[in-house]
């Protein structure tokens, strides 16, 4: 098909396009390996992590327990894969899931049903932004430093890209535990370099997971933009 559509024999396709069409097919065959012998910790952590989103999508009180069950579950996967920023990522992740299931119950005003969805002011996003830049170059810092630090404890691998995507989370994960819509600004960047991260480290699954994320960020953030505007047509009412 591809020699009858650009007119090319066999002789002109480039040694590095044969190199990569038999990289694409080791890519596949591993991951049909990979699909036929991955843990259930995987699989629960696939489950578990896609239940959370949705919840989230629908303001879900039930995005909290779903997203504790989906920590608990990554903290095994995590661990054998040495992304160790993800692992202590999945510490914080643990409380904030605790915090914001608390404060979505306990934190709405008497009159209202629910904790309203608000946007962070400028001046706390641009705090946010900054605290959350000189998190990633700290935290990768200490993550290439933590087999010095460990005795027994084997070199992070991808640290800045481990960071990146830990830091990331962090803020997104606060400013979802608060309600507010930029979080899924934070959730999109995360979603984009995970998939690539977690491919790399042949985590098919969680890779999986994470290019599904992409597109309900995008789905999250228009639901929730979409019930911002009739809370304010209501507050006009």
């Amino acid at each position: 098909m591809i020699s009858i559509l650009f007119k090319i024999n066999k002789r002109n396709i480039p040694q590095n396009y044969i190199f990569d069409v038999m990289q694409l097919n080791d890519i596949w065959q591993d991951i049909i390996s990979y699909a036929q012998e991955i843990s259930v910790w995987e699989l629960s952590g696939l489950v578990f992590g896609v239940l959370a989103v949705l919840f989230l999508i629908k303001e879900s009180i039930w995005t909290w327990p779903s997203g504790i069950a989906y920590v608990i579950v990554s903290f095994f996967v995590f661990w054998e894969a040495r992304l160790y920023g993800d692992f202590i990522l999945h510490v914080f992740f643990l409380v904030l899931n605790i915090y914001g299931w608390y404060y979505w119950v306990k934190g709405k005003d008497e009159e209202d049903s629910a904790v309203i969805i608000t946007h962070t002011s400028t001046k706390r996003s641009v705090i946010f932004l900054s605290l959350t830049i000189i998190g990633i170059f700290t935290f990768a810092q200490f993550l290439i430093n933590i087999p010095s630090m460990f005795e027994g404890v084997q070199p992070a691998a991808l640290p800045y890209w481990d960071s990146t995507t830990s830091i990331l989370s962090v803020t997104g994960m606060w400013l979802t535990a608060r309600k507010k819509i930029d979080n899924w600004y934070y959730w999109l960047a995360v979603d984009l370099i995970a998939t690539g991260v977690y491919f790399y480290k042949e985590l098919y699954f969680y890779s999986f997971l994470y290019f599904l994320y992409i597109g309900m960020a995008i789905a999250g953030y228009l639901a929730w933009k979409k019930t911002m505007m009739k809370q304010t047509q209501e507050q006009h009412d």
